[in-house]
């Protein structure tokens, strides 16, 4: 058993912009919060410190858990030397999609569901249309416990089959799905019931161990990655500043954050060019790389400020341009990812080919996510939707 207890850690977060503590997934201000943890120690890591992330328990808000729940993290990082002509420096690949449910998400959603289950609690819930509401999905099932998946009304047939294999409660909202990340976080404090959503403190918490494990083994130049939410990105830097502040990598070592969009729809980036403080919603276009299309990122100011901070870039790149990045990853390395995970070879390309990754640079690639795997039957009877008003009677029916 770990030595602090969950109110110490679930409960309380601080703001990284303005330093001040609170309750909930947002500071006052408007920023959201991550979850004070202890800084990595330059004598880290130690031979018997267990496996996958809970390698890391003690940097973590919750212990491990039995169960599927503790097969997460571990995942290989690989010479990817087959693609350094195309990327345009010396890579190395990340490979999330060795995952349970095969995306980066899983990380995130065991912290939620081991902490949901220190603190009694018997539904978990979520926002998503993708990854993020199947890894909710099977992990709160492989713990016993019952998940409430929020979806748009006009979510495939297909993805609604994959996700009811692990038999959640999938509830289609009809309006505006922006708006559904805050309302869901009310009704979760109103009913207490955990929302695992994109950026909420719990899951950020547990995917910063992807930056962990990477620096246990190297540590590169830089750290390239798709950015949605920016809930992931957060979490990549929350990891570099705990690391740096226990001493296991120097200021002058840490990697540059380069955090990669679609073009169609790059919130983050179009702030980044123009060199603006703020994040802003945007009307975004068609993509292929649909899983990380998010118009208005909750976390897009604070992803923004990880890559300034780290005198990173944020780039958006074209769906041609990704096309091609996902060709590549499966002819050359064999590995098979979604479009929104390949947007970061084809960001990555061009930062090379522009000179701001150099060729002699060791960068490490995110593979974020697997080839969605569609159901194997899509013939079923979809949800009946409902207004988003209705959100919270739905959660109240499953306690």
């Amino acid at each position: 058993m770990s030595d602090r207890s969950l109110d110490d850690w679930s409960i309380d977060g601080r703001c990284y912009a303005c330093g001040s503590t609170g309750t909930g997934a947002r500071c006052a201000c408007g920023e959201p919060l991550w979850l004070d943890t202890r800084p990595v120690p330059a004598d880290w890591p130690a031979p018997d410190e267990g496996s996958g992330c809970w390698r890391f328990a003690r940097f973590l808000p919750t212990d491990p858990p039995e169960g599927m729940v503790a097969g997460v993290g571990g995942t290989p990082l690989l010479r990817a030397a087959a693609l350094d002509d195309y990327a345009g420096c010396r890579l190395h690949v990340k490979d999330e999609t060795a995952n349970p449910t095969g995306s980066f998400k899983d990380r995130g959603t065991a912290v939620g569901v081991a902490a949901a289950c220190e603190a009694g609690s018997e539904v978990v819930g979520t926002v998503s249309h993708g990854n993020m509401a199947l890894s909710v999905a099977a992990l709160a099932a492989g713990a016993g416990l019952t998940a409430v998946t929020f979806v748009p009304d006009d979510v495939p047939p297909a993805r609604i089959a994959n996700l009811a294999r692990f038999e959640p409660e999938i509830v289609p909202v009809a309006g505006d799905y922006g708006r559904l990340y805050h309302d869901s976080l009310a009704v979760g404090e109103e009913v207490g019931v955990p929302m695992l959503n994109s950026d909420v403190p719990l899951r950020v918490a547990g995917q910063k161990t992807v930056v962990l494990e990477i620096l246990a083994e190297r540590t590169p130049d830089s750290i390239v990655l798709p950015v949605s939410s920016g809930g992931n990105a957060s979490a990549v830097w929350k990891g570099l500043r705990e690391c740096r502040r226990g001493g296991l990598i120097n200021d002058d070592e840490v990697p540059t954050l380069h955090l990669v969009q679609s073009a169609a729809c790059d919130p983050i980036a179009t702030a980044y060019r123009n060199g603006a403080e703020t994040v802003e919603r945007i009307d975004p276009g068609e993509t292929i790389a649909y899983s990380i299309a998010n118009p208005d990122p909750p976390s897009g100011t604070r992803a923004l400020t990880a890559a300034r901070e780290t005198d990173g870039t944020v780039s958006s790149v074209s769906d041609d341009a990704i096309r091609e990045a996902v060709r590549q990853l499966s002819t050359a390395f064999g590995l098979a990812v979604e479009p929104s995970s390949a947007t970061a070879l084809a960001g990555l390309r061009a930062l090379c080919e522009d000179g701001i990754v150099e060729t002699d640079d060791e960068v490490v690639l995110i593979a974020t996510g697997t080839a969605f795997t569609e159901g194997i039957d899509a013939d079923i009877d979809v949800p009946e939707s409902i207004p988003r008003e209705r959100i919270g009677e739905r959660v109240a029916a499953l306690i």
